[in-house]
């Protein structure tokens, strides 16, 4: 067998409504789609929905008016999307890779995983009882990363599960974070608060100029900040929680020094964009049957309000004027095409 090229696609739905509408859209738009079947086969049939709707009820609870829509649009009992899709009690799922490059000016991250395991969906929504964001979503309510209407920028970096507890996914914190967060520092006290199921880092960048990274254990969260940019990869940085990350991270070292040396090219936007989303790049991984290849590329300017998206080897780059999309005036895709190496 030999690798050649597969297609890939992926959706954009841009909502402008009420949390329970969106889930229902949601629901209506993936009922018949492989990803239900794929995560009811990952998830656990049933979670103590006590213990979800107390933490929701005061972390984010438009969520729940988003999966009782969801529970609609898909035809399936609430109990069971709340444990399919909440991001709460989640199995220990596969490592994911990420790396992200954040300053003052932008935000630019690549996301490496499996096709088999990926909603391939852009969102952007605009809630009436929430912020408006634009991400990648992940077990359809949570986010791989994205950026909300006041310029703040959040994504996801796996490092370890050893220290699992029933607790929120990392990717239900993401969109809480986009959902109610106004700046870095309004998400690191919601990141604090949030009872963290396994070992993530979360890469973050606002419209202020703040940027930080913040290491998570289901026992801790520490800061991360640095004077000139921050590199965000699949380990902790900060020496209390080194301890906690996977025995072999070579990989993960290798791109967080090749990130650090980026900085000093003072590259634009645009040219750290290509730095990650080109084929070329020691960024872009294709070992998709081992779960590490690149799925989608994501950047966001804090200056310009702009969006550069793009999915692994796409034709071309999709830009969003952010701030124009949130004022009202919709974008006119609704695909992105790109493609992955697969075994034929």
């Amino acid at each position: 067998m030999v690798k050649g090229l597969s297609n890939f696609e992926i959706d954009i739905l841009q909502l402008r409504t009420t949390s329970y509408e969106i889930g229902l859209s949601l629901g209506k738009h993936l009922k018949d789609k492989r990803i239900i079947d794929v995560f009811n086969t990952l998830t656990k049939p049933e979670i103590n929905m006590n213990h979800f709707h107390y933490l929701f009820s005061s972390l984010s609870p438009s969520l729940i008016d988003e999966l009782q829509g969801l529970s609609e649009g898909l035809q399936l009992p609430y109990e069971k999307v709340a444990a399919m899709f909440s991001g709460y009690d989640v199995p220990k799922l596969s490592n994911m890779g990420c790396s992200a490059f954040v300053d003052h000016r932008y935000y630019v991250r690549n996301y490496d995983f499996s096709p088999d395991i990926y909603d391939g969906l852009l969102l952007l929504l605009d809630p009436k009882s929430a912020l408006a964001s634009c991400g990648y979503s992940l077990q359809i309510i949570g986010r791989h990363d994205g950026v909300n209407e006041t310029g703040l920028a959040i994504g996801l970096h796996f490092v370890n599960n050893q220290e699992y507890q029933e607790g929120i996914a990392a990717w239900t914190s993401v969109r809480m974070v986009l959902d109610t967060c106004k700046s870095v520092e309004e998400a690191i006290d919601l990141l604090k608060d949030i009872p963290h199921a396994a070992c993530y880092n979360f890469s973050l960048g606002d419209s202020k100029g703040n940027y930080a990274a913040v290491e998570v254990s289901p026992e801790k969260v520490l800061i991360r900040k640095d004077p000139s940019f921050i590199s965000c990869v699949n380990h902790f940085q900060n020496t209390d929680m080194e301890k906690k990350n996977r025995a072999h991270i070579e990989g993960s070292l290798k791109r967080s020094e090749y990130i650090r040396n980026l900085k000093s090219q003072s590259l634009s936007m645009e040219e750290t964009f290509r730095k990650f989303s080109d084929k070329h790049s020691p960024l872009f991984f294709t070992n998709y049957d081992n779960l590490f290849g690149i799925l989608h590329t994501f950047a966001y300017s804090f200056e310009e309000k702009i969006l550069i998206i793009n999915i692994a080897q796409g034709n071309n780059n999709l830009i969003i004027n952010f701030e124009e999309w949130v004022r009202g005036n919709n974008i006119k895709e609704s695909k992105l095409t790109g493609h992955i190496e697969a075994l034929v």
